[in-house]
C-alpha cells in the first residue's frame, strides 16, 4: 500500500499522476475549509515539469493528460463551491473556527466588490488561499449562475493551464531540471503569494490609523 500525503506534490503526483491533478485542483478550487490545506500552484507546475521528457528520460506523464485534469478540476471544483455558497455558504463560513478562512471570505468579498464579477473571478484565480473561498463567497452573495460560469471557466483554465505549461516549457529547456522541483516549488510559492503583499500592508497601515 502506497502511502499518500495530499499535502505533498510530489507523493500525489507519484502515487495518481494526472488524476491526483484533478482531485487536488477539484478540491482546492471550491471545497473552503479541506481546499486550504491542498498544493494548487505547487501541484500544476511541478506537474508540467514532469510532462517534458529528454534524450536520457521519457516524459513521466502524459502532457494532454494533465492539461485536460487540471482545466476539469478547477472548473468543475469552480462549480461546486459556488453551490456550497448559494445553499448554507454563509452559515457554514460563520461556524468555521479558521481565522485564515474568514480572513480569506473577507478579501474575497472586498474583491468581487472593487474588481466587479468578472474581473474578480479571474484574478481571484491566481491567488492562493483566496480562490478556495472565493466561489463559494460568489454563491453566497448571489453572483448571477451564468456570470459565474463564464468567468469562472476563463479564470480556472486560464490559471491551470497556464502553471503547467509554465512547468512544461522550463522542464523541456532545462536538462534535468526534475532533479530541482523542491527548490522550484519554494519559487512558485514565494511568486504566488506576491499578490497578497499589497492587502497585508494596507490592512496594517488601516489598523495603525485606525483610533484606538
Amino acid at each position: 500500500m502506497i502511502a499518500v500525503n495530499p499535502m505533498d506534490s510530489a507523493s500525489v503526483l507519484a502515487a495518481f499522476g494526472a488524476l491526483g491533478v484533478l482531485a487536488v485542483v477539484f478540491a482546492e478550487s471550491g471545497l473552503l475549509v479541506v481546499g486550504f490545506f491542498l498544493p494548487g500552484d505547487t501541484l500544476l507546475f511541478p506537474a508540467g515539469v514532469l510532462c517534458a521528457g529528454s534524450a536520457q528520460q521519457p516524459p513521466r506523464l502524459a502532457l494532454w493528460q494533465v492539461l485536460a485534469c487540471a482545466a476539469i478540476g478547477a472548473v468543475a471544483g469552480g462549480q461546486v463551491g459556488y453551490l456550497i455558497g448559494r445553499h448554507g455558504g454563509r452559515a457554514l463560513l460563520a461556524r468555521t473556527n479558521s481565522g485564515r478562512v474568514k480572513g480569506a471570505a473577507a478579501r474575497a468579498e472586498r474583491l468581487l466588490a472593487r474588481y466587479g464579477y468578472g474581473k474578480a473571478l479571474v484574478i481571484g484565480r491566481f491567488v492562493p488561499l483566496l480562490r478556495t473561498v472565493l466561489h463559494p463567497v460568489a454563491g453566497a452573495l448571489g453572483v448571477p449562475v451564468r456570470t459565474f460560469t463564464l468567468w469562472q471557466t476563463v479564470g480556472g483554465v486560464l490559471w491551470s493551464q497556464a502553471l503547467v505549461l509554465a512547468g512544461y516549457t522550463l522542464g523541456a529547456s532545462v536538462p534535468h531540471i526534475d532533479d530541482y522541483l523542491l527548490p522550484l516549488v519554494a519559487v512558485v510559492v514565494v511568486l504566488s503569494l506576491l499578490p497578497l503583499v499589497p492587502e497585508a500592508l494596507r490592512a496594517r497601515r488601516d489598523r495603525r490609523d485606525s483610533p484606538r
